[in-house]
């Protein structure tokens, strides 16, 4: 796959990129305009990764990267009791 400048500047990981002209900001799979939290919500949903990977034609890889950008953006949000 060939990469533009402007795309690896808006690279979060090889296979997730955010830009503020796409999708309002919100990250999505390179290459596609497949949202990151629309594939967390469809797996949470009970769908399988075969199920996504045909509805959004997306690969087993760029699921796992999904995963991964989800659990390490979790991983580093504090969460505080409102009282």
């Amino acid at each position: 796959m060939h990469i533009t400048n402007r795309e690896a500047n808006r690279r979060i990981t090889s296979r997730i990129c955010v830009d503020e002209k796409v999708r309002s900001g919100k990250p999505f799979i390179t290459g596609t305009r497949v949202l990151v939290d629309l594939i967390l919500d469809k797996l949470a949903g009970g769908m399988t990764y075969e199920e996504v990977m045909a509805e959004y034609e997306i690969t087993r890889e760029d699921i796992l990267a999904v995963l991964d950008y989800g659990a390490k953006t979790l991983a580093n949000e504090g969460i505080r009791a409102v009282s």
